[in-house]
């Protein structure tokens, strides 16, 4: 092992070798946009370390790129290696939004399944409860502090952005504190993973890691219906874990008994703990979440005019904090102060509905294609691709659910929905083609006089 200055040398060295070979590999756009930024901490314990600028590229690049990031850095460092993304922290480089107990090295109390997994926002202390989510937080809060104890499984299931991933990372938090083993990963990064194990034929050592952890926090469970192979090795790490009483909490877009075609052992596997849901916030408690997320941010110039929002604002908690945001930048930049004439202006646009209707006129006419064609049966090549962007588009842009993308496009299915969706994220950081027609629709979009600000962040 190479010692401080060395190490750090060394790994700074390998990215850059890494970043030249990802860059001839990645579309310019994502290359810049969550890449560019980027720096080797350090590579120890077979796991390189590289830091990012924010918490949003460290998630969209363990969601997105994982796979191909750490085979590139397999093959330049001649040796299995893990990669994780953590976000800078100038106190303590490279260690950011790691868990309290990250750096522990007290006996294995900390391992490399609890590091730089947990958002450091997201805790029960601000968590934000109410009517509509109660007894999902009450749950959370049981199993973190009794593990395996009562709600085994736990299953969180409600539409996009009403606070599942939230309650994930505060369990990781808390269980980590009480100086347990705790691991968090999306179905999407679990199924990249596996895939990646199945191509080395080391699928045991993939479930190994599973083993010795005492929480399982799996997010977005649905993501898996149509992965068969992949689904079978989630089911034999359930029941691995839940034969040796370690807790397992799973969340989704919908309960188990909407999953189709989900088999029904598996059903009954989800089932046979606590399921609940949260629902959509009221006014009161969007309110309330408005005046928490100020205070966090320690935005004090928008208290009189909070209750506007929310009562614009209707749709999850994510799109409350954008809009929050949104007019923080706004007031910052503009050097003005943000009164409730200006919110009204700001955020008065069109209605979700209208901004889909925009979206799927953009992706139409980019393939000369009528608007009605995408949602009606057609199947041909040029169709079903232009479908496919804008399943794709609706999920990324604005985290509508794959029951909602459905609605709009003439009724379609859960699992249709998610292929499509599959087939342009998985490809779409190595197509450059594909990314660029992408991005061209996006600026055809921000274009548009109504185009809602909160799109950009797609």
């Amino acid at each position: 092992m190479l010692s401080g200055g060395d190490k750090l040398e060394s790994a700074k060295e390998i990215w850059k070798k890494a970043l030249d070979k990802l860059q001839i590999q990645v579309s310019k756009a994502n290359y810049t946009t969550w890449l560019g930024n980027s720096e080797g901490v350090s590579c120890q314990d077979d796991t390189f370390v590289v830091s990012v600028p924010s918490i949003f590229a460290a998630e969209w690049l363990s969601k997105r790129l994982y796979p191909l990031v750490r085979k590139t850095l397999v093959d330049i460092a001649g040796r299995d290696v893990d990669v994780q993304f953590v976000v800078q922290n100038h106190e303590q480089p490279g260690l950011a939004g790691a868990s309290p107990l990250a750096n522990q090295t007290d006996g294995g109390t900390s391992s490399r399944a609890t590091q730089y997994r947990f958002n450091p926002r997201y805790t029960f202390d601000n968590f934000v409860v109410s009517d509509s989510n109660r007894l999902a937080y009450a749950a959370a809060l049981e199993v973190a502090e009794n593990p395996g104890s009562s709600y085994n499984p736990l299953f969180i299931h409600s539409s996009t952005g009403q606070g599942k991933t939230h309650l994930l990372h505060a369990i990781g938090h808390l269980t980590t504190n009480n100086g347990l083993q705790a691991t968090y990963t999306t179905a999407e990064q679990f199924a990249n993973e596996f895939v990646l194990a199945v191509r080395e034929n080391q699928v045991d050592k993939f479930r190994s890691k599973f083993r010795n952890i005492h929480a399982f926090l799996f997010d977005d469970v649905h993501f898996l219906i149509d992965k068969k192979q992949t689904l079978q090795c989630f089911f034999q790490t359930f029941n691995e874990l839940y034969n040796n009483n370690r807790q397992i909490v799973i969340t989704a877009d919908c309960a188990p008994k909407d999953m189709q075609p989900l088999s029904s052992k598996l059903k009954s596997r989800l089932e046979g703990g606590l399921v609940v849901d949260i629902q959509p916030p009221d006014f009161e408690t969007r309110l309330n979440i408005l005046r928490a997320k100020a205070e966090t941010m320690m935005i004090s110039d928008l208290d009189g005019v909070l209750h506007i929002v929310a009562e614009k604002v209707c749709g999850n908690v994510r799109q409350l904090e954008g809009a929050l945001i949104y007019l923080a930048a706004q007031a910052k930049l503009s050097g003005t102060k943000i009164t409730p004439e200006t919110v009204n202006k700001l955020l008065t646009g069109t209605p979700p509905r209208q901004d889909i209707k925009l979206l799927l006129r953009a992706v139409a006419d980019h393939f000369n294609l009528a608007t009605e064609e995408l949602i009606a049966k057609k199947r041909d090549r040029k169709t079903s691709l232009a479908r496919h962007i804008a399943i794709y588009l609706m999920r990324e842009g604005y985290n509508y659910s794959l029951t909602e993308i459905g609605k709009e496009l003439g009724g379609r299915n859960h699992a249709t929905i998610l292929h499509g969706y599959e087939k342009i994220a998985s490809a779409v950081s190595t197509n450059p083609n594909l990314s660029d027609q992408i991005e061209e629709i996006k600026e055809k979009l921000n274009s548009q006089k109504d185009y809602r600000k909160s799109y950009q962040t797609v």
